[in-house]
C-alpha cells in the first residue's frame, strides 16, 4: 500500500477470512464481503444514532480484487451524511494478504442506514454531540 492508496474512513470492523467462506478456488464469497462491511456499517450508524439501525439500501458495490483464505478484512466506515432519519455511509474493505503487510483495497460502497425508534418506525437521528467543550 502505498501513501496514495490509504485507506479512508474509520477502521471499524477487522475479521479473518476462513475456509467456509470461500469457493472451491479459494476465493472469499462477495455475499461475506458485503455481510462484513453491513456489521460495520451498523456498528458505526448506531453509535452516531446512539440506538437501533437497519440498512435501508446499498448503492453499486463491485469487486477490484479477491479476498483469499487467510486474509485479514478490514472495514473501514465514514459518515458522508445526516438526513432527518438516515444517514449515509461510505464503506470501504480492505485486504490485508496471509502473512504480509500487503493491503489491498478490494471493495467500496455507499450504504443508507435508517435510524428506528422502540416502535421500529423511523425516528430522528440526534444531532452530532458537542466535541471539545
Amino acid at each position: 500500500m502505498t501513501a496514495a492508496e490509504q485507506p479512508n474512513g474509520e477502521l471499524t470492523l477487522r475479521t479473518l477470512a476462513m475456509p467456509g467462506d470461500a469457493n472451491a478456488a479459494g476465493d472469499i464469497f462477495g455475499g461475506w464481503v458485503m455481510a462484513q462491511m453491513d456489521l460495520a456499517c451498523g456498528i458505526r450508524a448506531a453509535e452516531r444514532a446512539g440506538g437501533r439501525v437497519v440498512t435501508a439500501s446499498v448503492k453499486e458495490m463491485s469487486f477490484t480484487a479477491p479476498v483469499k483464505i487467510g486474509d485479514t478484512l478490514s472495514v473501514y466506515s465514514a459518515i458522508a451524511h445526516v438526513g432527518r432519519t438516515s444517514m449515509t455511509m461510505k464503506l470501504e474493505a480492505w485486504a490485508q494478504r496471509y502473512l504480509s503487510q500487503t493491503m489491498v483495497k478490494v471493495t467500496e460502497a455507499e450504504f443508507i442506514m435508517v435510524a428506528l425508534g422502540k416502535d421500529g418506525k423511523p425516528t430522528p437521528v440526534p444531532p452530532a454531540p458537542a466535541e471539545n467543550r
